[in-house]
C-alpha cells in the first residue's frame, strides 16, 4: 500500500509524516485489498484537520476529524475508515 502525505498551510515534520504513515498502514489488517492512502493535514488557526483518502477496488473510502493536535486527530480518522472497512468487507461478503 503506497502512503501519500500532504500538508496544507505550514511544513509537516518527518516525524508527524511517519505517524501518519504507520496509522494508515495499520488498517492492512482490516483489509487486504487497498491499493493507495492518502494523508491531508490541514492547519488553521485553533484547528488541525486530518483527512484520509483510501481506495480500496476502486472505491474511495473517505474520513476527516478536527482537534487541537495532529496527533489526536489521525488516530480517531483511522477508526472511523477502520469502522467503514468493516462495513465495505462485510457488504462485499455478502453478495
Amino acid at each position: 500500500m503506497r502512503v501519500n502525505v500532504s500538508a496544507r498551510h505550514f511544513k509537516a515534520s518527518d516525524k508527524l509524516q511517519e505517524f501518519a504513515t504507520n496509522e494508515v498502514k495499520r488498517l492492512r489488517k482490516f483489509f487486504d485489498n487497498i491499493t493507495d492512502g492518502e494523508v491531508i493535514l490541514d492547519w488553521q488557526k485553533s484547528n488541525k484537520t486530518s483527512e484520509i483518502i483510501l481506495n480500496v477496488n476502486g472505491t474511495k473510502l473517505t474520513a476527516t476529524e478536527a482537534s487541537d493536535d495532529f496527533y489526536k486527530s489521525i488516530p480517531k480518522t483511522v477508526d472511523k475508515l477502520e469502522s467503514q472497512l468493516r462495513r465495505h468487507k462485510g457488504k462485499l461478503f455478502k453478495r
